[in-house]
């Protein structure tokens, strides 16, 4: 029986295979030459009918000459079509999404460490996201990690799961409250969720849960990350939430195991309380607990473990840009009441004056704190809409339940306010209630009856308004987001918008009332129809269940306020979730509806979110006001126009202004304005140089290429191939009903559906989140890899008609980028990686291709460098070549093979040595060298295959 090592090159089954390392005497494990691991299959040589034989890659052949196009056309094929590189990132090959150079830091500082521990804390819209999964989906292939957990918001679980699957191939299972149950039915007698799913994305607050929490902690996987980690860490003082003690256990024995990875992400990482910060940084390592930042000893410890940027810092990074839209194009929008809406809402304040001013003064101050939060609940709902004025008086106030005053405060602030430091999205957009008291409840009924008689635009000012400015962005060719606060007055909303805007504007609505699921769906299914008709414009209306985590710059690029919220912070959530990476438009608009005269949005308006966009536009990042200064100033403005005669704020409307909170609140701001500066200036990431980023992602892009290389050689291959391309706003189509049947056959068995069928056109697009039936102009992408695998066998197939092989492996050529003969060679290598790891050796088959040019004859060459050995992929022709002077030109070169073996195998062991050093440069520093590299080996494995040769001339003869 023989027995192969590994990379042999091995024929059965009418192609050639690679034999893996994983092979036996009894059964090969093989992946197609050039294929991906998606394709490995297990062969019994003594049961296969045709047998398994040694295989020889064929040459070149003289007449299998091509035009100038051949040698980029195939080479960017294989490229393209690589999964398998050599390289010390064992996992880049195989990403959905291209990473930037500035994101590749976070994952050479994770893997410079022993075990990977880093708080992630750069600007919100950077790619944080990209970030953690570049970092875990290396971990996970080179066998540092066997399992990761991603913790999160149970809104954002599909969406990291969509994220996951869809850029790193990773699939995860979903354990939330809605999905635990019927996981639990899936289970063998005696096995735990967690034991049974390798990957999961898991809702912190269902984790947290004793019932499910002893479980997770016992089977947690050696990866985690945590997502928004601020909300998960307790501060040292007495205001915590219980909710965040109970995360902050969770966490606290996660990060026990010292040998667990952990990922902590978060854009306000410290948000002005440094004790909550030193907490999560303990997390990573008990010394930081400590730390002294102020030297120079503890702001190098910090910057192996802490990451944060912000834009200015990352859009020019390197040699490449980042293009982040702009600075963000405010434009406020008043409107004044009707004259029916200003009787209501005096009505609505003179009823709550009286209940707050007759709950003063008692001996149980229950009694007053539940008034005070009904009349702030009723003033908000009246503010936003008259269907969620309605709404709240008809319905009982949550605080009328409370005990005690303690408890009322409890109940009703959370329902009322805009806390950020609870991070809690889930049934903030309800409608409060505002019915306590027995007494009051025929007074609050005629108040709902007349808030209900005011819908629609003619009595509602502030909805003709919003139409009118929608209308405006929709001509403008904006995409808008309508952001609410309350799930009533986003339906009341949409709904008026639907009729407004009739014909091609389609408009949805998402809120609290779907699952975080649904609304995902529902977004999708928006953009789709859009898609689907691009004349047709969208509207989409939410509320601030949206206003963290989820991704919309691919689909829309305006933002509008209906409703301020009372935290500026939030305006800044909702803004992020269009300005960010991602957004092609230069800038993103924002308009602020607000009105003139209902006492509240003004003062909101001036006081706080106009001061918020001056101090993040002097900074370039967001500074959030304390929680209790937001309060003290809506309270303050409550205060205000409840106690205040309707005759007195008239006459004093500039009263508030010259109030102490804002001086206050000022202060404070200020404060942490100025701290945000210092922590910058300290924090900024300094343990990774930009020259080694550099030398990594040169040597990356130079194996794999680039985004642009993908879409450059998609559009080539299908136009050689006889299709025909439009171009389209979001890529392009393809119309490949002249292609070859076999190229059709192939794409439509990657793309599924029925779009080669029935002839329609196929769509590829930039962005990677694409339906059933079109294709991302990513390399991992179905198509694009069937489109460069059939390149690649139709180049090797001689048998073909010559319409079907746009890709040759031979060529020649007269051209002015060369002053003497000069020879470019495309050839392919095979190593033997064995790479030690945490869960034992692995032991690998890896590829790489590379051009090699040289001038002269293969016996005599002078052998050129990379960089002018690239340049002649640019190299265009400037005279006809006579075809039997090609061929003979050619053939003197194959026929000196011997001579062109030695260099090829000169050039695997200078590659095996280099691919060596690259995988020490990356892993060595930070203790984690002699563990993960003292059995490491790089070794060529058998003879390098000659893929093409490609004579380049000089124009004048003299030259030859």
């Amino acid at each position: 029986m023989t027995v192969y090592t590994p990379g042999t090159l091995v024929t059965t089954r009418a192609r050639d295979w690679v034999v893996l390392p994983e092979s036996t005497s009894e059964m090969l494990v093989l992946r197609p030459l050039g294929g991906s691991d998606d394709d490995i299959a297990a062969v019994f040589p003594d049961l296969e009918p045709g047998g398994v034989a040694e295989a020889t890659f064929a040459p070149p052949t003289p007449g299998d000459l091509g035009d100038a196009a051949s040698a980029g056309l195939l080479r960017t094929a294989m490229r393209v079509g690589f999964r398998s590189s050599a390289g010390p990132f064992r996992a880049l090959a195989g990403l959905a999404v291209d990473p930037r150079a500035y994101q590749l830091v976070p994952l050479l500082m994770a893997l410079r460490q022993e075990t990977a521990r880093l708080l992630i804390a750069d600007d919100v819209g950077v790619g944080k996201t990209v970030e953690a999964g570049l970092i875990a989906t290396e971990l996970l292939a080179s066998g540092e990690a066997s399992g990761l957990a991603v913790l999160c918001s149970p809104a954002l679980a599909e969406q990291w799961q969509d994220e996951l699957r869809q850029k790193f191939n990773i699939d995860t299972e979903l354990v939330l409250a809605s999905t635990v149950n019927r996981l639990r039915r899936t289970l063998d007698l005696g096995q735990t969720i967690f034991q049974k799913y390798r990957h999961v994305v898991v809702s912190t607050d269902l984790i947290k849960n004793p019932k499910y929490r002893a479980e997770f902690l016992k089977n947690c996987p050696d990866l985690v990350i945590v997502d928004e980690a601020h909300g998960c860490v307790a501060s040292d003082d007495d205001k915590s939430t219980q909710r965040n003690q109970l995360r902050y256990e969770l966490l606290q024995q996660v990060a026990a195991d010292t040998g667990r990875h952990l990922l902590l992400l978060t854009a306000t990482p410290h948000s002005g309380k440094s004790a909550a910060f030193r907490n999560l940084l303990g997390l990573l390592h008990p010394r930081l607990s400590n730390v002294d930042i102020d030297t120079d000893a503890g702001r190098r410890l910090l910057a192996e473990y802490f990451v944060q940027r912000k834009r200015a810092d990352i859009r020019h990074y390197l040699d490449e840009d980042t293009e982040f839209p702009a600075d963000r194009l405010f434009k406020d929008e008043t409107y004044k009441l009707t004259p029916g809406y200003r009787a209501l809402l005096d009505a609505a304040i003179d009823h709550a004056r009286g209940k707050v001013t007759g709950a003063r003064g008692r001996a149980d101050r229950r009694s007053e704190r539940i008034a005070w939060w009904s009349a702030i609940a009723l003033l908000r709902s009246l503010v936003s809409s008259p269907r969620a004025a309605e709404l709240t008086l008809r319905t009982r106030s949550a605080a009328a339940m409370a005990e005690t005053a303690e408890e009322a405060d409890l109940l009703g602030r959370p329902i009322t306010l805009d806390s950020v430091d609870d991070d809690r999205l889930e049934g903030i957009d309800l409608a409060p209630g505002a019915d306590y008291d027995e007494a009051a409840a025929e007074v609050l009924k005629q108040l709902a009856d007349q808030a209900a008689a005011l819908e629609g635009p003619d009595a509602d000012a502030k909805l003709a308004a919003l139409i009118k400015h929608v209308k405006r962005l929709l001509a403008e060719g904006y995409s808008p987001i309508v952001f609410c606060h309350y799930i009533p007055t986003a339906e009341y909303v949409a709904e008026h918008l639907r009729e407004a805007l009739p014909g091609k504007v389609l408009v949805e609505a998402v809120t609290g009332t779907l699952s975080p699921q649904q609304r995902l769906q529902r977004i999708a299914d928006l953009a789709t129809a859009s898609m689907e008709n691009p004349s047709a414009r969208k509207v989409l209306v939410a509320t601030d269940c949206l206003s963290e985590g989820v991704n919309l710059q691919h689909h829309f690029d305006a933002v509008v306020h209906y409703d301020l919220a009372w935290n500026p912070t939030r305006h800044d959530q909702r803004e992020g979730r269009v300005d960010r990476f991602g957004q092609t438009r230069d800038q993103v608009k924002v308009v602020t509806v607000y009105g003139a005269d209902n006492g509240i949005d003004g003062k909101v308006l001036d006081v706080l979110i106009t001061k918020h966009r001056r101090i993040r536009k002097e900074l370039g990042i967001s500074v959030s006001v304390p929680d209790e200064a937001s309060a003290g100033v809506t309270d303050a403005i409550v205060e205000w126009l409840v106690l205040t005669d309707r005759d007195d704020r008239a006459d004093q409307p500039g009263l508030f202004e010259l109030a102490d909170v804002e001086q206050t609140l000022d202060k404070e701001w200020q404060s942490a304005a100025d701290r945000e500066k210092r922590t910058r200036a300290r924090y900024a990431q300094n343990a990774i140089k930009p020259d080694e980023v550099k030398t990594e992602i040169d040597t990356v892009r130079d194996v794999l290429g680039a985004a642009a290389d993908v879409d450059l050689f998609t559009r080539r291959a299908l136009r050689a191939y006889g299709g025909l391309i439009t171009d389209t706003p979001e890529g392009f189509t393809a119309d490949v009903t002249t292609t070859p049947v076999g190229l059709r056959d192939t794409l439509g068995t990657a793309l599924g559906g029925d779009t080669i069928d029935k002839g329609k056109p196929v769509v590829f697009r930039v962005n990677p989140a694409v339906p059933r039936g079109e294709a991302a102009l990513v390399r991992t992408d179905p198509a694009i890899s069937a489109l460069a695998a059939y390149t690649l066998d139709t180049a090797l197939d001689k048998d073909l008609p010559s319409n079907e092989r746009p890709a040759r492996r031979t060529g020649v050529m007269r051209t002015d980028a060369v002053s003497v003969r000069t020879t470019l060679l495309l050839a392919r290598f095979r190593f033997q990686l064995v790479l030690p790891s945490r869960h034992g050796v692995r032991d690998l088959v890896a590829e790489d291709v590379r051009l090699l040019a040289f001038t002269g004859s293969p016996d005599r060459a002078v052998w050129l460098d990379h960089g002018d050995t690239l340049k002649l992929l640019n190299a265009e022709p400037k005279a006809n070549v006579d075809r039997s002077f090609a061929e003979n030109s050619v053939a003197r070169i194959l026929d000196t093979r011997d001579a062109l073996d030695e260099h090829l195998a000169e050039t695997a062991d200078r590659l095996a040595e280099e691919l060596y050093s690259a995988h020490r440069r990356v892993r060595e520093v930070g203790g984690a060298g002699q563990r993960r590299l003292g059995g490491l080996r790089v070794t060529p494995q058998g003879t390098a295959d000659l893929l093409g040769v490609y004579v380049y001339l000089p124009v004048s003869p003299g030259g030859a």
